[in-house]
């Protein structure tokens, strides 16, 4: 037969009508060691997916590439990472080459080691590693048929993989059956569909499969056919006549597996049986394959007898495995099988592979229903060590089916088990369905405010609703009454950082913060709880959490989990100087440990909050980072968040075309979420490029919305953290007695707190709005006094304003040095407006200001910049790929254009190029 499935084959013969398919899969291969790429191949069954990936396969060998290849099989969906194992097993000698953390994770996601759970995103990026090393050697093709089959940890791997091959001669390929989701489309891959072949080709195909037919028949194929090749191959040989082939209303997919099924029926017995077991396996393993059926049947079973199957084209035997040439011949096959036999086939099975608990399991559990609590406790055991080799979906899938086989006692936390464990995959659709079963159980109190956590951790919702919000801090209560204090703890965090996402009714904070301060004093509380009593109660704890923060910044010994509570605690009170180290922490922490699903939250304040000291070393890759991932994790509110960073960035630096363009793309996904903290760090962006510009007016009806309870942008703290911004806006406008009833609000609620961005904003909003100039020259001195040690652009607009007010004193020659210092601090920021500003005010004053050219570091992209960075140093490009999940060849190509951007041409001079026009730190 000339038209083979299996990949690698050596005899491929003549493939009709896919010459434009070719010239792409070829161009591909062909470019590959300038750039790497991936490419999902879709279509329905049969229509020569998995020949094109042959074609692909064949022609790289012929390349010198190494292919590597898996195919997912619907039985082994939930083996924690077969697919993965299936590409890796033959270049598994390699991995000596990689550091032992590398080695040790993937030996711990294939079950050979027992080491703590490794994330899986450490797992996907020491493959990539791994697949780097092979790269060096001859460049990779990777074949990846039946996708929407491979166990999940595979499949995310893989789509980890193949958004990070542009740099390595890496071409992966996929095949994915159409009407399957697939992440590998969600990242953003490119995709092809293909289609059924041309008229002429189909034609050809059908003439050379079955030559002969008469006309009529012929015809009537290739309606029915519709230029699917299989069909085209599979219908005539077993339709024997037109009458045979099927009715014409049953969908072309269900008419092929007629046909196979057909085929087989017409195979021997002893082959057929070895055929049933073959599509009830999922291995394919010929000595396991022989063991069940001579099991089942009592006989002495041989290989021989999958000798009529191969050569009907029905099974391929390669070395040790055996597999159906399409998988349509297994489900044709696996429908034939009665319930009966299905069952024996499976006990047969599990007593071949006692020795493999995780297989052995899934064989126990096939067709029974019923309470089998033997069975549900080996699948709990089989779901706990598919989470230790980071395999989540795995032991979610395991959890479902171990609660459908337990009694009352056991379900309901088997399926809280693996609601959790589907949240932290972001499965919203299977944590719903879990926690509804949950609730026809009548679970008692506890379950149901475990129960009542997942469902609104799982949902993004605002406070709104009193009754919600007092069944929570209920539920909270009660969970620690029963010594749970972790659930406790976890029920509120939640309320809490939703108070500070969704500014919630005032009844609503008070009964939040009452509860928080039952958790203890929080000079002595452990991190979380510190967190929770900052967010429930932002000014009511601001001077016990500033102490706490500022003794952790200190002192840096603490965990990374201890870091990412202590870091968004700072900024909730404002110390945004403290935030960054803390934060700092946090971040590294998480890379280093593979937990990248905390990440885009700590890298959003991390960004936050360097651009508010204009730190753009920090900001600006922060965001880049942050923006990169959530589009990874599939989590558009951080994708809009990352946007409000570049809004703070580009208003700060002057850049108003580009703070307006990210503040209306964050707000297209804010504003319809209730996300007021979004919309409310949009206006931020959109404040401080308008005071640059000198639009007052604009700038203070912005910050204006961040006060009003009825904007979307509604945000007391936020709001708070505005108000110099406010009231330089309304000192140009001629709106300071307004602007002193916002200074009056905010000197009531806030904590009182010193070195806080608060604190600071009020005495410059005090000596903006002075009543007269003797108290304009108080305040001024009072303000000019503070510690702006980590306030760098707080320090700066202070003196231009206080330079402008010298000079409309007419005290001109004094206002000169405060002008001078604050056109030099704004002009190392990079903070173009407010040096033009800066520059006009000192040739008012009779002094000539010329306007620094820009640094070549402002010629970096984001990602440059931080690779950059990490290289300066003294980072090698691996360490720096591992450090942020990117191949190391990636990392040399940004370094290979960073280089002539600095004008350099060694990474020794980077550390220079980098410090010449350097933000503020």
């Amino acid at each position: 037969m000339s038209f083979q499935m299996s990949i690698g084959s050596s005899d491929l013969g003549r493939l009709l009508g896919r010459e434009d398919e070719v010239r792409l899969l070829t161009s591909l291969l062909d470019g590959v060691e300038g750039a790497g790429g991936a490419l999902v191949l879709r279509g329905e069954p049969g229509v020569g997916k998995s020949r094109l990936l042959s074609e692909a396969a064949a022609l790289a060998r012929d390349q010198g590439f190494t292919v590597l290849s898996t195919t997912g099989v619907q039985f082994e969906a939930h083996l924690a990472f077969a697919g993965l194992h299936q590409v890796l097993r033959p270049v598994r000698s390699i991995m000596e080459r990689l550091p032992e953390v590398q080695r040790a994770v993937l030996e711990t996601a294939f079950g050979l080691r027992e080491d703590p759970a490794p994330e899986r995103f450490r797992i996907a990026m020491a493959a990539l590693d791994l697949l780097g090393e092979v790269a060096t050697e001859a460049p990779l093709l990777i074949v990846a048929d039946d996708i929407q089959w491979l166990d999940r940890p595979s499949f995310e791997a893989l789509a980890f993989i193949a958004r990070r091959v542009q740099s390595d001669p890496i071409v992966l390929l996929a095949a994915a059956r159409e009407g399957y989701p697939s992440p590998f489309l969600d990242v953003g891959l490119p995709e092809y569909r293909l289609g059924g072949l041309a008229p002429a080709a189909a034609g050809e195909l059908l003439d050379s499969s079955a030559p002969g037919l008469v006309p009529s028949v012929r015809d009537r194929l290739l309606d029915e056919a519709g230029g699917n090749p299989l069909a085209l191959i599979e219908l005539p040989i077993s339709a024997g006549d037109v009458g045979s082939i099927g009715a014409a209303s049953l969908a072309l997919t269900d008419r092929l597996e007629r046909a196979f099924a057909f085929r087989v029926s017409e195979l021997p017995e002893e082959t057929r049986r070895l055929l049933e077991v073959v599509a009830l396996s999922e291995g394919g393993v010929v000595r396991e394959i022989l063991a069940a059926a001579r099991a089942i049947s009592g006989d002495t079973v041989g290989i021989e007898a999958l000798e009529p199957a191969i050569g009907a084209a029905i099974a391929v035997v390669t070395g040790e495995e055996v597999r159906f040439r399409h998988p349509l011949i297994r489900s044709a096959v696996r429908q034939q099988v009665g319930l009966s036999e299905s069952r024996r086939i499976h006990e047969a099975l599990a007593e071949v592979l006692r020795e493999d608990a995780d297989r052995r399991v899934w064989h126990r559990a096939a067709l029974i229903s019923g309470v089998h609590e033997g069975i549900a406790s080996e699948l709990e055991e089989a779901a706990s060590r598919a989470r230790r080799r980071g395999a989540l979906a795995v032991a979610v899938t395991a959890l479902q089916r171990s609660a459908e086989l337990s009694g009352q006692d056991q379900r309901v936390g088997r399926l809280l088990s693996g609601a959790e464990i589907a949240f932290e995959l972001g499965h919203r659709e299977a944590v719903a369905e879990m926690l509804a079963a949950v609730e026809q159980l009548r679970p008692d109190p506890l379950q149901s405010a475990r129960a009542a956590w997942i469902e609104e951790v799982s949902l993004t919702r605002p406070l709104a609703d009193a009754d919600r919000v007092n069944a929570l801090l209920s539920a909270a209560e009660h969970a620690g009454e029963c010594g749970d204090r972790d659930l406790q703890l976890d029920l509120l965090w939640l309320l809490a950082s939703r108070a500070w996402w969704v500014e919630p009714p005032p009844a609503t904070r008070q009964a939040l913060a009452k509860a928080t301060r039952n958790l203890g004093d929080p000079r002595s509380a452990e991190p979380r709880v510190l967190a929770i009593q900052a967010y429930a109660d932002p000014f009511g704890n601001e001077q016990a959490v500033l102490d706490r923060v500022r003794a952790a910044a200190a002192n840096l010994n603490q965990d990374t989990d201890a870091a990412r509570f202590f870091g968004p605690a700072a900024v909730v009170v404002g110390a945004f100087d403290v935030a960054l180290t803390l934060l700092g922490a946090a971040v590294e922490g998480l890379r280093t440990e593979g937990r990248l699903g905390h990440l885009p939250r700590l890298l959003l304040l991390q960004g936050s909050m360097a651009a508010r000291v204009a730190n753009w070393d920090v900001a600006i890759p922060s965001a880049e980072e942050c923006r990169r991932l959530a589009h990874e994790l599939g989590e558009p509110q951080w994708v809009a968040a990352a946007e409000t960073v570049d809004s703070i960035i580009a208003g700060t630096r002057g850049d108003e075309e580009a703070a307006e363009r990210a503040s209306a793309q964050a707000e297209r996904v804010a504003v319809p979420t209730g996300a007021n903290i979004t919309v409310a760090f949009a206006q931020t962006g959109r404040v401080l490029a308008a005071l640059g510009a000198g639009r007052h007016a604009d700038a203070y009806e912005t910050a204006e919305r961040l006060f009003d309870p009825i904007s979307p942008a509604y945000h007391p703290v936020i709001a708070f953290w505005l108000i110099a911004d406010l009231a330089e806006a309304a000192a140009h406008i001629g709106r300071t007695d307004e602007a002193r009833v916002r200074v009056q609000q905010v000197e009531a609620a806030s904590g009182g707190g010193t070195r806080t961005c608060i604190a600071l904003g009020l005495l410059h909003a005090r000596a903006l709005l002075a009543e007269d100039d003797q108290d304009a020259a108080t305040r001024f001195d009072e303000a000019l006094h503070a510690d702006y040690t980590h306030w760098p652009l707080q320090r700066a607009r202070l003196l231009l304003s206080y330079g402008k007010w010298l000079r409309r004193q007419r005290r001109v020659s004094e206002s000169r040095a405060p002008l001078r210092d604050a056109r030099t601090a704004f002009e190392a920021m990079g903070c173009a407006a407010w040096a033009d500003q800066a520059r006009v005010e000192l040739r008012a004053s009779g002094e000539a200001s010329r306007r620094r050219d820009p640094s070549a570091r402002d010629q970096l992209t984001a990602q440059e910049l931080h690779i950059a960075q990490l290289a300066s140093q003294g980072l090698s490009n691996r360490e720096i790929g591992q450090r942020l999940y990117l191949s190391h060849r990636t990392v040399g190509t940004h370094l290979y254009r960073v280089f002539p951007k600095l004008g350099i041409s060694t990474r020794g001079e980077l550390v220079g190029a980098l410090a010449s026009g350097q933000g503020a730190a």
